[in-house]
């Protein structure tokens, strides 16, 4: 009895130590379970209409949330505008080897393939480990750029083994409708994972994803518009006359747009920050109440078993 107590407490302590400590199943070397469950995103526009309510929201300098067809059924889709120009987006999205400085949980990325393809399209292979507070999860991306459709694609390279069942997803980005040096940011995830993932990862997972994705590329990117603005220095410093001065004005009251614009993002990447720190605080906090539960148990039942083995003797 003894023998099959301190087993069962063992077992328990071995379950808890590898799902804190460490991915379960990923590697480099080894190929994926299978060659894909959830339907990858087609590269190009979603064909998505943004009506009065939508435009609103955006106009508030807010996400707006809605829902894409697939197949039989839908996908969140996020739509955000971002007061930088495409080519700084697209710089900051691309930048996978930066995510742990950028985006949120985020703990290591690394390119280990990347292939330009005659079209100029460009396949990018990605290593990604993410952590929620004592899990870490590794998985493994392939990425589809196409800038001539304005897209990136992605679903999992199933030639190696990831802590993710199956992941696809797409960015699609085009110039603001009414501000050229603006950009307006699609974004869209699938994610399915497998039950040794804890809950409260998959809630991160499926409810935060949209948000946090568009919220990290438009403040990385505001804040790069920021730091060209202030070191930036006016070529003419005279008054222009005429029409020439109402040029001037123009580009005054948008430098002063992008100057606040640029102050907005930082003052929410400190609030976006603060949050986040107070998620991964309360996950931390809940993790150890659960490992505390069950390593109360495991002894609660070496106990039992004491107590049944030495009132049988």
């Amino acid at each position: 009895n003894m023998t099959k107590a301190s087993s069962c407490l063992a077992l328990t302590a071995l379950i808890v130590s590898s799902i804190c400590m460490h991915s379960l199943a990923s590697s480099f070397d080894k190929p994926h379970a299978h060659k894909g469950k959830v339907a990858p995103y087609e590269p190009g526009d979603p064909g998505v209409e943004l009506d009065a309510d939508a435009l609103r929201t955006l106009q508030k300098n807010l996400p707006y949330q809605t829902q894409i067809q697939s197949g039989a059924s839908g996908r969140g889709l996020c739509v955000q505008d971002v007061r930088a120009p495409t080519s700084v987006v697209w710089g900051k999205i691309l930048d996978f080897d930066n995510y742990a400085n950028m985006v949120p949980s985020t703990i290591a990325t690394s390119n280990y393939n990347v292939v330009t393809n005659k079209d100029g399209s460009e396949l990018i292979y990605t290593r990604m480990k993410i952590g929620f507070s004592f899990v870490k999860l590794e998985f493994f991306v392939r990425h589809v750029y196409v800038p001539k459709l304005n897209s990136l694609t992605w679903t999992l390279d199933y030639d190696k083994t990831s802590d993710f069942d199956d992941s696809v997803g797409f960015w699609y980005i085009i110039p603001h409708p009414e501000n050229k040096d603006w950009a307006r940011v699609y974004y869209s995830v699938a994610v399915s994972m497998f039950d040794w993932v804890p809950g409260f990862v998959m809630d991160i997972m499926s409810s935060k994803a949209l948000t946090d994705a568009t919220g990290w590329v438009k403040r990385e990117s505001e804040l790069e518009v920021q730091k060209t603005t202030l070191t930036s220095k006016p070529s003419n410093p005279k008054k222009g006359k005429g029409l020439f001065s109402i040029f001037q004005k123009k580009k005054r009251i948008s430098d002063e747009e992008t100057r606040k614009a640029a102050i907005l993002a930082t003052e929410q990447a400190a609030a976006e920050k603060a949050a986040r720190e107070e998620r991964e605080k309360r996950a931390r906090i809940t993790s150890v109440i659960v490992i505390g539960l069950v390593l109360s148990n495991a002894i609660l039942s070496l106990l039992v078993w004491r107590g049944i083995s030495g009132s049988s003797s």
